[in-house]
C-alpha cells in the first residue's frame, strides 16, 4: 500500500526498505527470540516518484534526520507485534514526510495593540520609583 504524503505524491512500497531486528529492553524470552522492532528507510536522494523541488524540500526541511546516503529512518519498537509495529513505522514516516511538504503558513504582521503599549511604559515607570527608593537614605529626611 503506497504511503499518502501530499497531494498527488504517492511512494511506492518498493522505494522503502524495511528491515526486522530484536527489540531491546526487558521482555524475556520473547523479546530474546522474536525479531518485532521494525526500521523503515527512505531514500529521498534517489526517489524516482518525487519531484525534483519536492526532494530538494524535504531533504532541507528534514535537515539532521536525513543520513549521508540522502536516507530518511524511522523506527518503532512500541509493540510486541512485528504486523503492528510495521503499520505504527509506516504512518510515522508519512506523517514526518508530509509535514515536512506542508508549505509554511508566512506570518503576517500586526500592531501592539496601545494597551499593552501604555502597561509596558507605567510597568517601566513603576520599576524606576522602585529602584530610586534603594537609594542611600539621610538621616536629616526620616
Amino acid at each position: 500500500m503506497p504511503l499518502a504524503i501530499g497531494p498527488g505524491i504517492e511512494i511506492p512500497d518498493d522505494e522503502l526498505i524495511i528491515t526486522a531486528s530484536r527489540s531491546g529492553g526487558p521482555g524475556g524470552q520473547h523479546v530474546n527470540k522474536t525479531s518485532s522492532r521494525i526500521t523503515v528507510r527512505f531514500v529521498i536522494a534517489e526517489s524516482p516518484s518525487l519531484a525534483p523541488e519536492d526532494r530538494a524540500t524535504l531533504l532541507t526541511r528534514l535537515g539532521r534526520r536525513v543520513a549521508a546516503d540522502g536516507s530518511v529512518r524511522v523506527v518503532a519498537q512500541d509493540s510486541r507485534s512485528q504486523h503492528a509495529n510495521r503499520r505504527t513505522a509506516l504512518s510515522r514516516l508519512e506523517v514526518l514526510l508530509a509535514d515536512a511538504l506542508r508549505p509554511a503558513v508566512p506570518r503576517v504582521a500586526t500592531r501592539v495593540p496601545r494597551s499593552s503599549r501604555t502597561n509596558r511604559r507605567e510597568g517601566k515607570v513603576r520599576r524606576a520609583e522602585v529602584k530610586r527608593g534603594r537609594g542611600r537614605v539621610d538621616r536629616e529626611e526620616v
